[in-house]
């Protein structure tokens, strides 16, 4: 079939964005390969698929497929991306809309200034909802999180475990730029605790208002910025006292904005989303 599709991305973490109210999508894992492939496909990060909502109360529904071919609960850079393509594309004329996704609702909105803001809701903290196996295990307390000990290669390191309707592991580092991302990141990925797989975040604190950012993503590897991503670390960095909140989080692509109250208040992630180019592919 002829797929038509906006290639996109917030601050380079770059994606398809397909209308499927308007044309007919049911792919396999394979072709979504094929699709994300940057050699014999359009090439991504991630595919957000646009679709009718399926709940009443909302706007859309927001599927989410990795390059390797899994769907997925949460993207927010994406979120931007879909609130951008949605509103270019006049299928909708709310400047904030509540899109459904696989883990629950989440509430875009375009800014004035071209930004875009999304609630991200509350994080999820408890290592069984994430999920985390922690059994056996012996935490230690830092401010008001809980670190937990993983067995990386030939070292222990010590991570936040928390959801942001998907599963993150962030570590602090001392030089984001000289950290075993690509090494390290693909074993925690697929750490055996992680009964889902898991974001491997790995996070310098410059100071309080200010962190540098690089994350492994699950099913697709290092991005250039993952918006989930940032906000767990910026949750994991006021919980254990060493941010507090705005918080600008600087990311090979560029820079996002997280906000949090603490607590069971929602993460405000602010940041850029650009069209790239529109295009038509055999699939």
């Amino acid at each position: 079939m002829k797929l038509k599709f906006t290639k996109m991305h917030g601050a380079g973490n770059d994606f398809v964005v397909i209308d499927a109210i308007n044309q007919a999508i049911d792919f396999t894992p394979a072709q979504w390969q094929t699709l994300a492939d940057r050699r014999f496909g359009v090439g991504a990060d991630q595919m957000l698929v646009v679709e009718k909502p399926q709940a009443a109360g909302v706007d859309f529904r927001y599927r989410i497929y990795n390059a390797d071919g899994g769907e997925v609960e949460q993207c927010g850079n994406g979120a931007r991306a879909f609130v951008k393509f949605v509103t270019d594309k006049k299928l909708t004329d709310k400047h904030a809309i509540r899109v459904e996704t696989m883990s629950g609702v989440i509430e875009p909105r375009l800014e004035a200034n071209g930004q875009i803001t999304v609630d991200m809701g509350p994080p999820i903290l408890t290592p069984e909802e994430v999920p985390f196996d922690a059994s056996g295990l012996l935490c230690k307390a830092e401010g008001a999180d809980t670190l937990w000990p993983l067995d990386v290669k030939d070292e222990t390191v010590w991570i936040s475990v928390l959801s942001m309707g998907n599963p993150h592991a962030v570590q602090v580092v001392a030089d984001v730029d000289a950290a075993p991302v690509h090494e390290n990141g693909i074993l925690i990925e697929h750490h055996p605790r992680f009964p889902k797989r898991v974001n491997a975040g790995f996070m310098q604190i410059v100071d309080a208002h200010q962190i540098k950012l690089r994350v492994f993503e699950r099913g697709a590897g290092e991005t250039l910025a993952c918006g989930t991503g940032a906000c767990a670390a910026v949750v994991a960095g006021i919980r254990r006292g060493l941010l507090a909140s705005p918080v600008k989080v600087q990311t090979r692509g560029g820079e996002l904005s997280i906000a949090w109250a603490g607590g069971a208040s929602s993460v405000m992630l602010t940041g850029p989303a650009v069209t790239v180019f529109e295009g038509e592919i055999e699939i």
